[in-house]
């Protein structure tokens, strides 16, 4: 008799168990190595996400020395009256909740993770527009229950950062549609240069019907230029950019004055507008030196000013862009020994094509300007 053997069909459908590995092995990496990895995420809304995944994390979260703060909304001067904290003036959005928490050193850091928008992004520094009401404000905060937490408040319990980046939602000057306004600063406890490039419109050149403006003017500025406001907006556009760079690092203060660690600090807008640097020097001598405050604003007191212009009726670029009343403005404080023509900060002030635009402004004559402090 013959027997034939067939497996069982129950241990094809379970199969036995077999051990198992319960070993995390993400908790083989070392400490430096997740640091480095928090340095590349940066963002601080996508670190507070982090802090909540474990312990481990939320104990490594502090010493990220990568920081990127992109801040929702910023207040006015007015509305900052309200809350009694001039530092929420630049803030960003998150749910009312007491800021006393026992729930840990990041707790402002979580809720920053479900921060709503309350309303729409405000240009800093009103005092380039009209003001609104602190009244109007306590209203809007009341009835959408929610608070605002400002990057020194968010930044407080990073104890390593060496490089902080922060991005405001939009820049401060409101430019029509068309106008290319842009500028560049460094700051130490005040002004250290600054540099403003800008165009009446910015098109692109159709090379088949349009041939490039011949430079017969010898880089000499037209008389028209005097005549139909050319030069009176320019001035306007300095003295603006001066004021949003001023307000800007007025802001900066208690964030350096915390953060002894810092190599560099940057703040920028998402437009591309206007950044602000400051390298480990400068920054050492702001604290050092106290910043002087302008008696008619928040904001640093612009110094006297050596400033250097360029001028270009259309300035055809070679990737096809074409800049109409070209204006460079090199500017540094009067009492400041370094040179204003100095090529090696003008050429590199900006990103492409604009850096080539710049390159291309300062072969051409050049004029000299003067501002008292303000």
């Amino acid at each position: 008799m013959s027997y034939l053997l067939r497996p069982d069909p129950v241990s094809r459908i379970h199969p036995e168990p077999q051990p198992s590995d319960d070993t995390d092995h993400f908790d083989h990496l070392p400490d430096s190595l997740l640091l480095l990895i928090f340095d590349k995420v940066a963002d601080v809304k996508d670190l507070g996400r982090c802090c909540i995944v474990s312990r481990r994390f939320h104990s490594l979260v502090p010493f990220v020395e990568n920081v990127l703060v992109r801040v929702d909304c910023v207040i006015s001067d007015d509305d900052s009256s309200a809350s009694g904290d001039d530092d929420r003036r630049f803030s960003l959005n998150t749910a009312s909740i007491s800021d006393a928490s026992a729930g840990g050193s990041f707790s402002a850091l979580f809720r920053l993770v479900f921060a709503p928008i309350f309303k729409p992004f405000q240009a800093l520094g009103q005092f380039l527009g009209p003001r609104r009401s602190s009244s109007s404000l306590e209203d809007e905060v009341d009835q959408s229950g929610v608070t605002h937490h400002s990057p020194t408040q968010v930044l407080k319990n990073f104890a390593e950062i060496r490089f902080l980046r922060i991005e405001l939602p939009t820049g401060e000057l409101g430019i029509e549609d068309g106008i290319l306004l842009k500028w560049r600063a460094d700051f130490g406890s005040t002004l250290d240069n600054c540099m403003i490039l800008g165009a009446s419109s910015v098109t692109r050149s159709t090379s088949d019907l349009e041939s490039p403006l011949l430079d017969d003017d010898n880089g000499n500025i037209p008389e028209s230029f005097y005549t139909n406001g050319g030069l009176k907006l320019r001035v306007v556009w300095t003295i603006s950019s001066l004021i949003a760079a001023s307000a800007r690092h007025y802001l900066l203060q208690p964030i350096i004055t915390e953060h002894k660690t810092l190599d560099r600090l940057v703040l920028s807008d998402a437009d591309g507008q206007g950044v602000l640097s400051m390298n480990r020097e400068q920054l050492e001598e702001l604290r050092v030196t106290p910043l002087s405050a302008s008696s008619a604003s928040k904001r640093t007191l612009v110094p006297a000013l050596n400033m250097r212009l360029w001028y270009a009726p259309q300035l055809d670029l070679p990737d096809g862009t074409v800049l109409k009343g070209a204006t460079l403005v090199a500017i540094r404080p009067s009492e400041s020994k370094k040179e204003v023509c100095d090529a090696s900060w003008l050429a590199d002030a900006f990103e492409e094509p604009f850096g080539t635009a710049a390159r291309m402004l300062i072969k051409r004559r050049t004029y000299c300007l003067e501002m008292n402090s303000f």
